[in-house]
């Protein structure tokens, strides 16, 4: 199935793994690079030079190209949109922001910048400032989410600018591919589904809490001051909601997740942890390898489409 994305980033398949803070580092990005698909590796809110590290771990184990997801609001943003300039990093994600301060560096580097966006209106704009492709990110998807859906979102996006589209957001099997696809996008970016591959180095409770999700057990916290991140329901999220109705600031509400997503996928505390997962949760039933993910996927996506 080639496109404009996998010629562009040099990739077998049209999927992409999401930069998911604590979950994204070398090990699953290079697996999913090496089952032929572009692996990333989640800047979060790491300094620079903790990314350099885990570049250099993920060149041990694969010579294949991966990328790296810069999220803005971190403090060490500057430095790590440095780290991929130094370190030759071709593909370069971003979220949480406008990325236009780094372009020009990123550009004359010879990155291939590829913006997560949340509307059309961003997408246009970042068309605009050179960006490669973009990411159109519905709010089926985990962690920080916008307001439209995948399938209203998508051929939107696809309508109103040249570059490709990357479909995101509910996506976890090949009909979510294939449906993608119909609606335009030349790829897609998965992330919970690769949360529970073997080589994704979470903890087991942390897997295991996605694998045994139903449909209705993700819940939005944040949406009354303008932060809405999506999550599995526990202990944390209705804390966080009872504050949330009695108004309490948005400082108040932050503390309490200090530190709840890493206390989540390294500690396994998935009742008073944040486990970030999207809608399609309730569709995976099981630990894979990432090339079975990915075959399995591309296998049943070709069929549908034909």
């Amino acid at each position: 199935m080639k496109t404009r994305i996998t010629e562009l980033l040099g990739i077998s398949y049209p999927i992409i793994q999401g930069g998911m803070a604590w979950v994204a580092e070398h090990h699953l990005a290079a697996a999913v690079s090496e089952a032929g698909g572009l692996g990333l590796i989640g800047g979060a809110n790491a300094p620079g030079e903790v990314i350099r590290e885990e570049i250099r771990r993920g060149r041990e184990l694969t010579d294949k190209p991966f990328g790296v997801n810069v999220m803005l609001m971190s403090p060490h943003a500057d430095d790590v949109a440095k780290v991929v300039v130094e370190e030759g990093i071709k593909v370069v994600t971003t979220g949480a922001g406008n990325p236009e301060k780094y372009m020009d560096m990123w550009k004359a580097a010879g990155i291939k910048v590829i913006p997560v966006v949340a509307s059309v209106a961003l997408a246009r704009r970042m068309e605009k400032y050179g960006a490669d492709a973009v990411v159109a990110e519905g709010c089926e998807s985990g962690g920080h989410i916008g307001e439209q859906t995948t399938m209203t979102l998508v051929p939107q996006v696809v309508d109103a600018v040249e570059i490709p589209v990357i479909a995101a957001g509910g996506i976890g099997d090949g009909r979510g591919i294939a449906a993608a696809f119909m609606l335009g996008a030349e790829a897609v970016q998965i992330g919970t589904r690769f949360v529970v591959s073997k080589e994704a180095v979470v903890h087991e409770n942390y897997k295991q809490r996605i694998i045994k999700a139903k449909d209705i057990d993700s819940a939005v916290t944040g949406r009354s001051h303008g932060h809405p991140v999506r999550c599995l329901r526990n202990q944390m999220t209705r804390e966080y909601a009872k504050l949330e109705a009695e108004g309490k600031s948005f400082e108040e509400l932050e503390y309490l997740t200090l530190g709840a997503l890493r206390r989540a996928v390294q500690e396994g505390d998935v009742a008073g942890g944040t486990v970030m997962a999207g809608q399609i949760a309730g569709l995976i039933s099981k630990e894979q390898t990432c090339q079975e993910m990915i075959e399995e996927m591309m296998a049943q996506a070709e069929k549908l489409l034909g």
